[in-house]
C-alpha cells in the first residue's frame, strides 16, 4: 500500500489521472458501467466511449458522472493520447468489431498504458499485446488464449502484467510474482470482474502496473469480505462497486497512505 500514490494537497484537476475507458456492448449494457462507477471515484477524468445506447444511459446518470466526458468511439483517438491509461473489454462482444478495434488501437498506440480485460481479451492478436499492458483474464479466457504456459512465462515473454482470477488471484510481470487471498462466494456474481477492471485502470493511471494489479486485488478481495459481514454472499457489483472507496479508505489509514481527518 505504501507505494500507492495519492491525490496531493493543492493538485489541480487533471493531475491525479485520466482514464480512457472503451466498453460495453448492445448485448452487454452495465458492464463497462461498473467499471466507470469504481474508476470515476479514484481518478480526476474518466473519458468514456461506448455504443450509443451506452452513451445514452451514462448521460441520463450524470449524477452519478460528474467528472467525466462521454465521447463517440469514432473520437477515440483525438483522446487516447492526452489520456494516462486506457481501460478496453468490459461489457464488449466476441465478435469481428471488437477484434477489429482492439487489435488497431493496440498496434497504433503500443507505448500507452493498457488493461486489456473481457471481449477485447479474447479478441486481441497476442502478439501485440504492448509492454507493460496489465491483462485481466480469468481461468477460462487464459487457457483459451494461452493455453496450458504458465502465468510467469506469458508475461516474460509479453513483457506485461498478467492478473488470473480466481479464488486466488495470481499477478506477475515474469520475474516477481504475488498471490492475493480472500473474496467469497458472493464475488462470483457477473460484473464483479469489471468492477476490478476499473480499480486496477483507475490505480494505473498514477501507480506502475504491476502495483496497480497487486493492489487493485487487495482492495477488491477486502471489499468483497467487507461487505460479506454485514450481508453475507448476497451481493451484487454495484455494492462491490460503492464498497471499494470505504475499503480504500481504510486500508490507505492503516498503510499511513494517507491522514485520517
Amino acid at each position: 500500500m505504501k507505494h500507492i500514490n495519492v491525490p496531493l494537497a493543492g493538485s489541480h484537476k487533471g493531475q491525479n489521472g485520466r482514464l480512457l475507458l472503451i466498453g460495453g456492448s448492445s448485448l452487454f449494457h452495465a458492464a463497462s458501467i461498473w467499471s466507470l462507477t469504481v474508476a470515476s471515484r479514484i481518478v480526476d477524468l474518466v473519458h468514456y466511449a461506448s455504443v450509443p445506447e451506452n452513451n445514452e444511459l451514462v448521460r441520463e446518470a450524470k449524477k452519478e458522472f460528474r467528472n467525466g466526458i462521454v465521447i463517440r468511439r469514432d473520437d477515440i483517438e483525438s483522446y487516447i493520447e492526452e489520456d494516462d491509461c486506457v481501460l478496453i473489454g468490459p461489457g464488449m462482444t466476441r465478435d469481428e468489431e471488437t477484434k477489429t478495434l482492439t487489435n488497431r488501437l493496440l498496434k497504433a498506440y503500443p507505448n500507452k498504458q493498457w488493461v486489456i480485460d473481457a471481449g477485447a481479451l479474447q479478441m486481441m492478436d497476442i502478439s501485440l499485446i504492448p509492454k507493460n499492458a496489465i491483462l485481466t483474464p480469468h481461468h477460462g479466457e487464459y487457457t483459451r488464449i494461452f493455453d496450458e504456459a504458465t502465468i510467469e512465462s506469458v508475461a516474460k515473454k509479453h513483457q506485461c502484467i498478467v492478473l488470473l482470477k480466481g479464488e486466488k488471484d495470481i499477478v506477475s510481470d515474469g520475474e516477481k510474482t504475488e498471490i492475493i487471498t480472500g473474496g467469497n462466494a458472493g464475488m462470483t456474481k457477473g460484473g464483479t470482474g469489471d468492477v476490478l477492471a476499473g480499480l486496477i485502470a483507475a490505480l494505473a493511471c498514477m501507480n506502475d502496473p504491476f502495483t496497480s494489479a497487486v493492489i487493485g486485488s487487495t482492495i477488491n478481495k477486502k471489499a468483497g469480505d467487507e461487505l460479506y459481514k454485514t450481508v453475507g454472499p448476497f451481493i451484487n457489483a454495484t455494492d462491490l462497486a460503492n464498497q471499494i472507496p470505504k475499503t480504500m479508505r481504510r486500508l490507505f489509514i492503516e498503510s499511513k497512505v494517507i491522514d485520517k481527518k
